[in-house]
């Protein structure tokens, strides 16, 4: 069982940086068991997969973040991080994290992938 709770949002100028948190609560499992991404959702579209860290310590970006966001964990809080740079309006959006005990690089996008989700934490960039 795992639960979640996200962090770190905010406004923001254009260009400005903001760092999201995901604090896990886990029994059962370790948190090296779990695949860790974040998603957002933009007001009127769909959720789309931002960045992953998978059981293997292995880190996906979407390409719309690659070079400006940067995933990380501290594994002794239990704790997941978005760190973002060089905000654009484009990447204002609800932001969510997410563990599944499975994932790999082709699929770690799908939504139906992930187990557990936090309850999301708003950021917005404005120009």
């Amino acid at each position: 069982q795992v639960q979640l709770v996200e962090s770190g949002g905010g406004s923001v100028e254009a260009g400005e940086s903001l760092t999201l948190a995901c604090a896990a609560s886990i029994s059962g499992r370790t948190h090296w068991q779990y695949c860790w991404g974040w998603f957002r959702q933009a007001p009127g579209k769909n959720r789309e997969g931002v960045a992953v860290i998978d059981t293997d310590g292995i880190i996906g970006y979407a390409d719309s973040v690659r070079g400006r966001f940067t995933i990380y964990q501290d594994n002794a809080e239990n704790t997941m991080y978005l760190q973002m740079n060089n905000l654009k309006p484009a990447d204002t959006a609800v932001y969510y994290c997410a563990a599944a005990r499975y994932c790999s690089s082709t699929n770690w996008r799908v939504q139906s992938v992930y187990d557990y989700w936090g309850q999301g934490t708003q950021v917005t960039a404005s120009s």
